[in-house]
């Protein structure tokens, strides 16, 4: 907020250690022009440490195969070729919906875990966002290798145990390597050495599942899985980069988002009401099926709103593949530009009492009611956007309802802040009081 504040809406910052100049910009018209603008292969930052690991560390495997390094720091037509063999499979109307019943018996177990492991006074634990973290490592696994971890009956040693320990690992790193001095590049730091470690791990059991989704496919002659529709239309080693690339952007990602949203949840109980009124009209106490969370429109209303006050990635990035006149002033083509999305979205200009908390803003406005399309991007736009994001919607989504259906939710400790932590989190132990219904 201070650099809008003090500079106004186009911001550049030089001088940065180990790090390019970058461009903030915080005039959503600038950031729909930029995107609506954009070329066939629009180049997004991405991670030097995974950069580095991918194309120098690992170059032999990601390079085995012409256009196989996946979405993630890839750009140019090497990744528009990647996203072309995915997008059929990942993109569809249906590939999400046919993993509602799985993610929902997912979330199912998470709320049965939780119930479990309250505390005496009712509350989450100190480390709820770990649990977190296993419900969507047990969900994204079902989706992107095929199969359960039993993440939360995990025991020490078991394949499961080791890829939990190897994601916590990579999500602990990266935010040290990609946000402070970046010394891994003059020479391989203990942290790096673990980050390398974690991400070699992550490769090996993904490849290990793989190899049994494309046994099951020649023994069945078809596909059933977002995992066999990949292997069957573009072979095991993209089925194995694209589930690689889906861990890596798509469990600290949710999880945040879930914590995120059962947090401003539990701050109010009348909103709880309404949702799990909207939630008990359409499932009338059975299991959840394909199509029900779209009857749920208050659900997803809570969701965007919490995207757009508390969006777990601050800002979207390009690295501008041609001269572009932004705020009027001409960024010379490989300029790193930073669209300040939490910035935006909690702006008046953009939003009519950006202050507030309405989910209602999604659902129906005036026109009189500022609501600019551009100022909230959690999920981005165009030809870069989510490949995962019906997935992570389903997700999200599925265990809300499913929380806000067993349990009334309190919280009765100090207001938290948020910090990037490298995700736009809530500073602290999450301790939510849950009160069965």
């Amino acid at each position: 907020m201070s650099l809008r504040q003090q500079y106004g809406k186009c911001v550049k910052m030089a001088g940065l250690l180990g790090r390019p100049d970058m461009l903030f910009v915080f005039d959503a018209n600038e950031v729909e022009r930029v995107f609506r603008g954009e070329d066939g292969t629009p180049h997004r930052p991405s991670m030097p440490s995974l950069n580095y690991y991918k194309h120098v560390l690992r170059k032999n495997f990601f390079g085995a195969e012409e256009n196989c390094a996946g979405v993630i720091a890839v750009h140019g037509d090497s990744w528009a070729a990647f996203r072309t063999k995915v997008s059929k499979a990942a993109l569809s109307a249906g590939a999400a919906a046919q993993y509602t019943e799985p993610v929902s018996e997912v979330a199912d177990a998470f709320v049965d875990r939780i119930r479990k492991v309250r505390n005496e006074e009712l509350e989450t634990p100190g480390d709820f966002l770990n649990e977190i973290h296993k419900w969507s490592l047990e969900s994204l696994s079902l989706i992107a290798l095929d199969t359960r971890l039993n993440c939360f009956e995990a025991n020490d040693g078991s394949e499961s145990q080791r890829l939990i320990d190897a994601v916590n690992t990579f999500f602990l790193c990266v935010g040290e390597l990609e946000l402070r001095t970046p010394w891994w590049r003059l020479y391989p730091t203990a942290m790096f050495k673990r980050y390398v470690a974690a991400l070699d791990t992550i490769l090996s059991v993904t490849l290990s599942h793989v190899e049994k989704a494309l046994e099951e496919c020649q023994r069945n002659g078809g596909s059933k899985s977002l995992l066999q529709d990949l292997v069957t239309a573009a072979g095991p080693r993209v089925a194995a980069v694209a589930a690689l690339d889906m861990f890596l952007v798509g469990i600290d990602t949710t999880s945040n988002a879930v914590a995120s949203t059962l947090y401003q949840l539990s701050l109010r109980p009348e909103l709880q009401e309404r949702l799990y009124e909207e939630i008990d009209n359409v499932l009338h106490g059975r299991p959840m099926k394909s199509g029900d969370i779209n009857q749920m429109p208050l659900l997803k209303a809570c969701v965007k709103e919490v995207m757009r006050m508390y969006p777990v990635v601050i800002g979207n990035g390009r690295q501008l593949t041609k001269d572009t006149v932004i705020c009027g002033y001409n960024i010379p083509k490989g300029t790193q530009v930073i669209f300040q999305h939490y910035v935006m979205g909690n702006d008046d200009e953009y939003f009519w009492n950006s202050s507030e908390f309405q989910p209602e803003r999604w659902l129906r406005r005036s026109s009189t009611q500022k609501h600019h399309a551009f100022a909230s991007l959690p999920f981005g736009f165009g030809k870069r956007m989510c490949l995962g994001r019906r997935f992570a919607e389903l997700e999200i989504h599925t265990v809300i309802c499913k929380m806000v259906q067993a349990f009334k939710m309190e919280y009765h400790h100090e207001l938290m802040d948020y910090h990037v932590h490298p995700m736009y989190t809530p500073n602290g132990p999450i301790r939510i009081k849950l009160i069965d219904r």
